[in-house]
């Protein structure tokens, strides 16, 4: 029995540039393909989630006090305001 199931899978545009790796010989089949796109969009989320974690992490270890978020919106509004009245002016 199979591990897997077969599945269909609609790939529009994308057909050529499946069918191009195949005629390349770079791949045997289109399923080799598509694993091989699955395996890539794995790393890549990987690295997004540890580039966020470091973030976060750099974020938490830094040591300026916190600002209030009352503050943080204040000059938020403040900010925006003043881009507002100058693109008014400038108009």
């Amino acid at each position: 029995m199979r591990a897997s199931k077969p599945i269909t899978v609609t790939l529009g545009d994308l057909q050529e540039r499946v069918d191009a790796r195949i005629q390349s010989g770079g791949y045997a089949s289109v399923s080799e393909v598509i694993r091989a796109g699955l395996r890539a969009l794995d790393r890549e989320e990987a690295a997004l989630d540890a580039v966020l974690r470091q973030r976060v992490q750099e974020a938490l270890d830094d040591p300026r006090p916190t600002i209030p978020a009352e503050q943080v919106f204040a000059d938020l509004r403040a900010h925006h305001a003043e881009r507002v009245k100058a693109a008014k002016q400038g108009a």
